[in-house]
């Protein structure tokens, strides 16, 4: 059974800009040479937008507006750092960046329990921080609901004995694999699973060349046909332009992908059908928010369930 989706949560940011305490590992992020206020205008213009569409197609979207408390770059990525399940609990994820570990905000938890969701148990990881172990939320594993699997690219933010705590607690089954970047002539862990694939109901999308060793690429796959979802690749090429960062919405039962512009943009006709096939495509322009922050649409959006 998919879970009943209430709404999703999004962080509307005060001081968003490149975050030089992820640039080490995050290979998506550029210096801009724009200045900070020019920056965060762009960007709350572009989170307003991405708003405004998805509620136009009936979605309920609560918007904390970041305070100024703290001084949090990426606080438009809340995805990370919380989760929320339909058992009524929430999680709360050890970060890699000191600053990041100042967005967990019990504010914005107050504020959707606000809109009548109810939250029993809160399970915190955070104290991981203090051995340098990390889990982010639903950047570092990409969740499979309905057939309980976590799909987890292990990374320095991705940490497997975590992961292994998190999958016995909601008895998930953990599916653990590499996956690489190139950046410049080299190399890289890919920092977080949400950036090279995406799981659907009835689909993947996927970048399976990511995933350098073959037995995990087959283990991966497999995982992905055994329940029956229709697999779609896509290239390095395309993974860098953030089509693996999308996210299914799945409100009053009808099916929603909700990517970045250049995501879209990206895509050829064939994957396109594909996914029209299963999904509404919802898309908007986040380029100021992906260039900066190395993040787009799946990690700006925290999905909430009853």
């Amino acid at each position: 059974m998919m879970s009943n989706l209430h709404s999703i949560l999004m962080v509307r940011p005060s001081s968003f800009r490149t975050n030089t305490q992820t640039l080490q590992n995050n290979h998506f992020q550029k210096i801009s040479d724009s200045s900070d206020e020019i920056i965060l205008q762009k960007t709350l213009i572009e989170f307003d937008n991405l708003v405004n569409k998805i509620r136009s197609y009936g979605i309920p979207v609560t918007v904390f507006q970041d305070d100024l408390i703290f001084d949090t770059p990426d606080s438009i990525f809340p995805n990370n750092w919380i989760s929320f399940h339909p058992e009524k609990k929430i999680v709360l994820y050890p970060m890699y960046a000191e600053n990041r570990r100042l967005e967990r905000n019990e504010n914005i938890i107050k504020k959707v329990e606000s809109t009548g969701v109810i939250i029993d148990t809160i399970l915190d990881y955070t104290k991981a921080e203090l051995n340098n172990q990390f889990l982010e939320g639903t950047g570092s594993m990409v969740l499979d609901r309905k057939n309980k699997k976590a799909y987890a690219s292990i990374s320095e933010r991705t940490s497997e004995i975590l992961l292994d705590e998190f999958c016995d607690e909601f008895n998930y089954m953990p599916i653990v694999f590499e996956s690489y970047q190139n950046h410049g002539n080299r190399s890289y862990l890919i920092y977080h699973t949400n950036v090279m694939m995406c799981v659907a109901d009835k689909y993947s999308v996927i970048c399976l060349e990511s995933i350098k060793s073959e037995d995990e690429k087959k283990k991966v796959k497999q995982s992905l046909i055994d329940d029956g979802k229709e697999i779609i690749e896509i290239s390095s090429k395309q993974l860098d332009c953030f089509s693996g960062n999308m996210i299914e919405l799945i409100y009053n039962k009808k099916s929603y992908l909700v990517m970045s512009e250049t995501a879209f943009k990206s895509l050829s006709e064939n994957q396109l059908s594909s996914i029209n096939n299963y999904s509404e495509i919802i898309y908007s322009n986040v380029d100021t928010i992906e260039s900066c922050g190395g993040g787009s649409v799946r990690c700006m959006i925290a999905e909430v369930f009853n």
